[in-house]
């Protein structure tokens, strides 16, 4: 007992914490690297590398049929991974649905399938219902993974955390002591590999679904991006998987649409748009989403800063470590900033960028409609065959004047684009269930919330329509009258989920599958871009309302 007695009493002072150690002077610096290697080139020692053509002996090539799996298989082919990330975990409480953090994202999440209720359609399935026939298929993709953009808060943390590592030292413990060898590895703007991965499996994933589609082209596609580094990347990746290596190379044409001031194109439609760049409505998303950030992480700043001495963190630090989770998981596979918040933590996380989007290129901003209503003229005239002759929004004169660049007979259509462009398109198409719960409020997460960035633009989020030739007895918006013929009809999937098509103009009849009559829909959409003032909400001056009085919930600017 006395030995036991005595032990106990030394033990706090030989398992004392070690003081803490100060921080490296490069901790925060900037890191990275050139690869090929320095003056390495593939044509140093060319002859000994013959290509395939030249070694010849490939063995047998022949094809088999074109997949159609989108209607043949019993199942739809869902994506619920994001291999080879390491996907961070919060402790499980036990009870309901484990948490996942790596979907907690908003728009720097990568693209999952949503459940099959995510819109408000528990029954549709992204598979062509039973008895119908694919006529068509549209799809607007976004890029994938990329690094942040420059300038922004992930690259001014590591710049302050440098400064003081290099000035007076700081120095950090317990969960931040990683931040003592930290370093910043991130690039800017362009793709990480997880996100050159992306579109190339999603190229590889529209082929087998609607692969049979091909054997209906007269000449070869043509498919659109914007000029920007990771867009054109992200299309080249996406024909890569879809048409194969080195198939892809004669397989289509790339359209590569310049994404510049002074230049229209509706998969970047800002710039034809000014006021969405300005205070008169630009600003909205920002604000709403700051208001927010100072809400939630309030009381995390403060648990935070005890771990860390000679760096005062300010919420806008906090938050740009919750980016830097997204944004090295996407880039490096893993991040040790992950494991600092909670699942709550989180929530806020995901609703702060929710906030961003609503007001800044959703529904609750005055532009936001016309942002998107050019790509929905080219939607229309491409699902009526009938080229543009007016072009008063930010579609291009140009390009989408010209059957050759804009052609109107495909079977299959793709286009390349951005999450904000994304979330404008779907505000200009109207789909109201994902605004049904707005406008959003800036203080708090609203209950039954409908309009999440995570399920609407993450990286590689994508939109198909699905044109579809079905009996009259498989919708209830057929005619009346006429159960025993067929009728074209489209619907919409995103990310895997079935959308409403409800809030649009003569597809009001509700459908379980989220079928609308082809002609209703064209009808529906004709009336929304005369409805959507272009020139006003992007050029007139005048004052949006305050967002404690926001009352916009269809991205217009109401006179």
């Amino acid at each position: 007992m006395v030995t036991a007695f005595l032990l106990l009493s030394v033990l706090p002072l030989a398992f004392a914490a070690p003081a803490a150690e100060s921080a490296s002077a490069f901790a925060g610096s900037t890191m990275s690297a050139v690869y090929p290697p320095p003056g390495a080139t593939v044509t140093t020692d060319e002859s000994y590398f013959p290509d395939a053509e030249q070694v010849g002996y490939p063995g047998p090539t022949p094809t088999g049929a074109e997949a159609e799996a989108i209607a043949t298989a019993p199942v739809a082919a869902l994506n619920t991974n994001a291999y080879p990330l390491v996907a961070p975990q919060t402790p499980y409480s036990g009870t309901g649905t484990p948490f996942q953090v790596i979907r907690s994202w908003g728009n720097l999440s990568p693209w999952f399938s949503v459940g099959s209720d995510a819109f408000g359609l528990p029954t549709a399935d992204p598979q062509i219902p039973s008895g119908c026939e694919l006529e068509q298929v549209h799809l607007l993709h976004r890029h994938g993974a990329r690094y942040p953009t420059s300038g922004s808060a992930p690259a001014s943390f590591a710049a302050t955390v440098q400064s003081a590592a290099s000035g007076s030292g700081f120095s950090a413990t317990g969960p931040l002591e990683f931040l003592n060898t930290w370093t910043y590895k991130l690039g800017a703007e362009i793709l990480t590999p997880f996100g050159r991965q992306q579109p190339f499996d999603l190229g590889v994933g529209f082929r087998v679904k609607y692969g049979q589609l091909l054997t209906e082209f007269k000449d070869l596609p043509v498919f659109r991006t914007t000029s920007e580094n990771r867009m054109v990347e992200s299309a080249i990746h996406f024909a890569a998987g879809f048409f194969g290596v080195p198939d892809y190379q004669t397989s289509y044409h790339q359209e590569i649409i310049i994404e510049s001031s002074g230049f229209n194109n509706t998969l970047a439609p800002w710039n034809a748009c000014p006021n969405s760049n300005d205070a008169v409505a630009g600003d909205l998303g920002g604000y709403a989403s700051g208001n927010w950030t100072q809400v939630y992480l309030n009381a995390t700043t403060s648990r935070l800063q005890q771990y860390i001495t000679g760096l005062n963190l300010t919420t806008s630090d906090v938050y740009a470590m919750q980016q830097l989770c997204a944004y090295e998981t996407v880039a490096l596979g893993y991040s040790q900033f992950c494991g600092l918040f909670t699942d709550e933590e989180w929530r806020g996380f995901d609703y702060s960028i929710d906030l961003s989007f609503w007001y800044g290129d959703g529904p609750g901003n005055p532009a936001a409609a016309a942002q998107g209503i050019g790509y929905v003229q080219e939607l229309v005239a491409r699902l009526t065959k009938t080229p543009l002759t007016t072009f008063d929004t930010s579609t291009n004169g140009t390009l989408d004047g010209s059957n050759i660049t804009f052609p109107l007979t495909q079977p299959i259509y793709v286009d390349a684009s951005h999450d904000t462009v994304i979330a404008s398109i779907i505000t200009a198409l109207n789909f109201t269930t994902l605004a049904a719960n707005g406008p959003l409020p800036i203080d708090r997460i609203p209950a039954y919330q409908t309009y999440h960035v995570h399920d609407i633009a993450p990286f590689t989020s994508n939109l198909v329509a699905q044109v579809v030739s079905c009996p009259a007895s498989v919708s209830p918006t057929a005619e009346t009258g006429s159960a025993k013929k067929s009728a074209s009809y489209i619907r919409f999937l995103l990310n895997d989920g079935v959308v409403p098509l409800t809030g649009i103009s003569h597809c009001e009849t509700p459908d379980s599958n989220g079928l609308c009559l082809l002609d209703n829909f064209i009808e529906g959409m004709l009336e929304r871009i005369e409805e959507v003032n272009f020139v006003y909400d992007c050029y007139a001056n005048y004052t949006p309302p305050a967002l404690s009085a926001d009352t916009i919930i269809d991205g217009r600017m109401l006179k």
